[in-house]
């Protein structure tokens, strides 16, 4: 469970101010997944890294009741002089996790092959992100953060992706981020919509995925009228 608590984010330069949260206090479900939606530039990738604790709110706290992931498939942090198995290991030492287990379950699912042991700055942009989503999945979290990494590589890696997140969040939950609201009815439960620094929690997808499309068409869902 992740709380909230009068939660203020806000970029300003040259005059013009973007708010990702104006005094947000919410508590998302334990045990659930909950799709965080909202248009492009509302901050739902800021809203994670501040969750992740990579990124400092202005005001306000974020309380963690068991252990969170790092964003789910964030490739940035790889360094990239380092073969994909040292990051691994890194992370893993970073953890207190098993570093050959993590290792060889990233190897085989990430589908690299003898890549896995070549300097990261020699990987594409596709497979540093295979890498990143196999090495998150190699993790056991309470809750996982999750920012549009399944739509990596060909089809059947796709599918693959989406079949162990849907294993995992059987026991585990989840935030959610993607562009795809046939993916967020398939794999969330809930749903938030982010819009002008605001939280409009719904407690079912469907509902939140009708806001945001809304939301898209430049019109207010009609219960908000």
């Amino acid at each position: 469970m992740i709380e909230l608590r009068n939660l203020w984010k806000i970029y300003r330069r040259d005059g013009v101010e973007k708010a990702v949260a104006r005094d947000i206090s919410f508590t998302f479900p334990a045990g659930e997944c909950v799709g965080l939606l909202g248009g492009n530039g509302a901050g739902k990738s800021t809203m994670l890294q501040m969750i992740a604790g990579s990124v400092s709110p202005d005001r306000g706290e974020i309380i963690q009741h068991g252990t969170v992931s790092w964003p789910v498939g964030y490739a940035g942090s790889f360094h990239g002089d380092l073969t994909g198995a040292q990051n691994v290991r890194f992370v893993a030492r970073a953890y207190g996790l098993d570093s050959d287990e993590m290792c060889d379950f990233t190897k085989s699912f990430s589908e690299l092959g003898a890549h896995f042991h070549l300097p990261v700055r020699t990987y594409s942009s596709g497979m540093k992100s295979r890498l990143a989503f196999a090495m998150s999945m190699a993790a056991d979290f309470d809750t996982y953060l999750i920012d549009e990494v399944t739509a990596v590589g060909d089809g059947s890696f796709i599918a693959k992706s989406e079949a162990i997140l849907r294993e995992r969040l059987k026991t585990r939950g989840a935030i959610f981020v993607s562009h795809s609201a046939q993916q967020m009815e398939r794999l969330c439960q809930s749903g938030v919509v982010l819009q002008n620094g605001r939280f409009f929690y719904y407690a079912r997808i469907q509902r939140a995925v009708e806001h945001y499309n809304h939301l898209m068409q430049g019109a207010l869902p009609p219960w908000m009228r």
